[in-house]
């Protein structure tokens, strides 16, 4: 791969996802699979000004050997110091680089009920971490780097297949272009655009349907702000969250949520996928479920904690969209959700209504948000989805018709 687009790919995840600012502490979270890559990325961050960059590495088989042998009580212990340690990142106002490139079987054989009891733990003691960036207090962004291990799940049985996914990947994320900069910074205004014409119509609720069984009526929370692409700081510092990124994105009302969905998409969970499944919802609650492969990370996703059974983000794409056109599964939720419509079982983010970032816990839960310590996206999306929208003065409004926008 030319390394002076790598550069490109990585001054945008740099200047634009991260928006490093002068002095500014940076965390770096990526498997050890793509150090190569993450020193470019170091490389940008300190030419853009950070003061210190701090890389955390992921080592899936260490991991992997973590949760075969240990026993779940040691597994759900946070020693002090990881507690102290993110007290530094948040009190030092960080910011946050994830890096991504997944691995489907990176936790084959493990049994789901540690993972999750493990993820629980830390969520619980972390949560704080968790609040200060689904809060936008600092910035933060997911980018995807391609390994050999990813590139064979993508491109299965095929010569140069790190190079054939940088290739999407780059093409996903608009580099290579003349000015990848400025094209990034259009896109991002277009997404806004988008969500501000969704807010004007001040939908109460939604309503999605397709002939492989999804119909599904969400109510929007209250006084919901529907927002995509770029995002800001308390401060006033801009930054894009996701490279790449599609999608227009609400908060539903947590316990008026109601009918079937039938994902498009296998997701990727806990280091493994789950297949051709769907949920019922009742009052919000997931009340059934059910998957052709993965049932039981379906269900160690669904009874993560209290808030995993009710949705907290619904998400908005058209069908006819580049990474959708592109026909390619990813198994990455970062790329196959801004392919798709999709939604977030667990955390709502708390920007998703008037003054959210500013209201207690209990004013956000009257106006219908959801609270959990996870957040994970499934895609629902299809060529037919039928979204009707109603306002509150009982207007319907079609918002998409064969799968993409009407309005």
């Amino acid at each position: 791969m030319d390394e002076r687009l790598l550069r490109e790919y990585a001054k945008l995840i740099v200047k634009k996802g991260a928006n490093v600012q002068k002095n500014q502490l940076t965390v770096i979270k990526a498997p050890i699979e793509v150090y190569q890559f993450v020193r470019i990325v170091v490389e940008e961050a300190y030419k853009a000004g950070a003061g210190e960059v701090i890389v955390d590495y992921i080592d899936t088989e260490n991991n992997r050997n973590a949760y075969l042998y240990q026993e779940i009580d040691k597994l759900k212990e946070v020693p002090e110091y990881k507690i102290s340690r993110a007290h530094y990142i948040v009190d030092n106002r960080a910011c946050h680089i994830s890096l991504t490139s997944p691995n489907s079987e990176a936790l084959k054989g493990v049994d789901p009920k540690k993972v999750q009891e493990a993820s629980l733990a830390a969520g619980e003691k972390l949560s704080f971490l968790r609040n200060y960036t689904m809060n936008n207090d600092g910035q933060w962004t997911v980018a995807a780097v391609s390994s050999q291990i990813w590139a064979d799940k993508v491109f299965p049985n095929v010569q140069n297949n790190v190079d054939l996914l940088w290739d999407a990947i780059l093409k996903a994320c608009h580099v290579g272009l003349v000015d990848t900069i400025n094209e990034w910074e259009k896109h991002g205004d277009s997404i806004l655009n988008h969500a501000k014409l969704l807010n004007e119509f001040n939908f109460e609720k939604l309503h999605f349907k397709n002939s492989i069984g999804t119909d599904l009526e969400i109510y929007l929370a209250k006084e919901n702000v529907f927002a995509g692409g770029d995002e800001y700081t308390p401060s006033g510092v801009r930054f894009s969250p996701n490279i790449p990124t599609e999608e227009v994105f609400g908060m539903p009302y947590k316990t008026k949520v109601n009918g079937k969905v039938v994902a498009t998409k296998p997701l990727n969970y806990q280091g493994g996928l789950i297949e051709d499944f769907y949920l019922i919802f009742k009052n919000g609650m997931v009340v059934e479920y059910g998957a052709k492969k993965g049932q039981d990370l379906l269900k160690s996703l669904i009874e993560f904690d209290e808030g995993s059974k009710y949705i907290g983000e619904v998400a908005l794409i058209s069908h006819n969209s580049p990474i959708s056109n592109m026909n390619i599964l990813f198994y990455n939720t970062l790329f196959d959700e801004n392919a798709s419509c999709h939604l977030a079982l667990g955390q709502a983010y708390s920007m998703n209504t008037k003054n959210g970032t500013k209201l207690t816990k209990e004013e956000l839960v009257a106006r219908g948000a959801n609270f959990s310590h996870t957040h994970v996206d499934f895609m629902f999306g299809s060529s037919d989805m039928n979204i009707v929208g109603t306002k509150e003065n009982g207007e319907e409004v079609q918002i998409f018709e064969n799968g993409n926008f009407v309005i």
